[in-house]
């Protein structure tokens, strides 16, 4: 087919499987409506057919953990090499000049990037400024996920620090924000802050996704917010929790058994907390990383994520969950299909979205990256991908190369003498 996107699909044809089958798919609108063996019938549905020889096909990426409002700023704000305290003062710096237009933009470059790789779910906090006008990038997020509906899933999380006024969160909420989020373990009284932010979500009846613990050491936060959402009936999360990668075995066995009660997701961002964890060390640098491997065996659930492309916490990302999901294996010990069930349906599932996947009854969010096998598609991450979004064709991307073939040297000839 030579249409472009967005086009309906009603199957896709002779796609390789993580399993190693090679397979026909169809798709019903929305939904996966069968998987049959290569050559077997289909049922007949409406939209075109895809012919994805060569291709390995996974649920769609999913992105947890990001801060599109933030993101690609790297450049404009020329910050220090360094840790989590010099990219908070770089960024507020920055901040007070924000601008929604140039915000929207940087947003939607990042959005795109991650569509073409393959997410079509994106969860991006958002920060509530200080200064006069605290909803500038708020705005800018809300018109971002208006002009992708259709063709991406985007949840807003409203980032806050403990000096923001629970009125503000209250307008970013009114304004289209989706979730109540923070970062408690920053603030003088941890635990008062993060109370402020469970009750304010608890009044809102919305959901809460806290960057929580993320320093090697330092104030322990999530077995509180273990504790203080127990039994609530609305999506939880925790993000980074890189202090638990030190802790002691029984130590996290104890706290891992409190967070499965309290059904909290955790998020692993990898990329980010390797570069912003060690720097006060030059020797043997610990690299924070959540253990979700550990805990994932321990009946949590567990997904990993990106955080920041090209800003002050992050100079480098590719808004791909691929490169997640390599720095799982490589840093985080994973093999690599839990590193992929992460990035995909790990991510889906702490977000609060739909079972997606190559599998009957799935909703029809599915990536197709040119690669033999998994361990393929995660090492060498070809560009190759087509990327489906609720039954329909949102991006293709296809990779031309020419290389030089090998050619022997001709020997030199042999001098002669005058």
């Amino acid at each position: 087919m030579s249409a472009a996107p967005p086009v309906s699909i009603a199957a896709l044809r002779g796609v390789r499987l993580v399993s190693g089958a090679v397979v026909d798919i169809a798709l019903d609108g929305d939904e996966v409506l069968a998987v049959v063996p290569a050559g077997s019938p289909l049922p007949d549905t409406d939209g075109d057919v895809l012919d994805l020889d060569g291709y390995l096909l996974t649920a769609a990426g999913a992105e947890p953990h990001a801060h599109l409002d933030k993101s690609q700023s790297w450049d404009a704000i020329q910050p220090p090499f360094g840790d989590l305290e010099h990219a908070i003062e770089s960024w507020h710096a920055f901040a007070v000049t924000l601008d929604e237009d140039d915000t929207l933009d940087r947003a939607r470059s990042t959005a795109l990037r991650m569509l073409a790789s393959g997410i079509t779910a994106v969860r991006t906090h958002v920060d509530l400024l200080r200064g006069a006008d605290a909803l500038t990038g708020v705005r800018a997020l809300v018109r971002l996920r208006d002009e992708l509906t259709g063709l991406m899933d985007i949840e807003l999380v409203a980032l806050g620090g403990p000096t923001v006024d629970d009125d503000v969160f209250e307008a970013a909420l009114d304004a289209g924000v989706d979730l109540v989020g923070g970062a408690p373990h920053l603030a003088d009284d941890p635990i008062a802050d993060l109370e402020r932010l469970v009750a304010l979500a608890r009044r809102r009846d919305v959901g809460l996704d806290l960057h929580t613990d993320e320093s090697l050491a330092g104030a322990d936060t999530l077995a509180a917010y273990a504790r203080a959402v127990t039994g609530w009936h609305r999506p939880r999360t925790a993000g980074h929790c890189v202090r638990l990668s030190m802790m002691a075995e029984a130590d996290l066995t104890a706290l891992a058994d409190g967070i499965r009660s309290a059904d909290i997701g955790i998020i692993a961002l990898p990329i980010t907390n390797l570069y912003l964890q060690g720097w006060g060390l030059d020797r043997a640098v610990p690299r924070g990383i959540a253990p979700i491997g550990r805990l994932k065996a321990a009946g949590v659930r567990v997904a990993a994520g990106a955080d920041n492309v090209r800003d002050p916490f992050n100079p480098v990302g590719r808004c791909d969950h691929l490169e997640t999901a390599s720095l799982l294996v490589s840093a985080g010990h994973l093999p690599p299909d839990d590193a992929m069930d992460a990035v995909t349906v790990g991510a889906r599932d702490v977000m609060g979205l739909p079972f997606a996947g190559p599998v009957a009854g799935a909703r029809a969010d599915l990536v197709a990256v040119k690669a033999a096998s998994l361990g393929d598609a995660v090492a060498f991450a070809s560009a190759d991908r087509i990327v489906i979004h609720r039954g329909r064709l949102v991006s293709r991307t296809t990779v031309s190369t020419e290389t030089a073939a090998s050619v022997p040297l001709r020997p030199a000839a042999p001098a002669t003498a005058s």
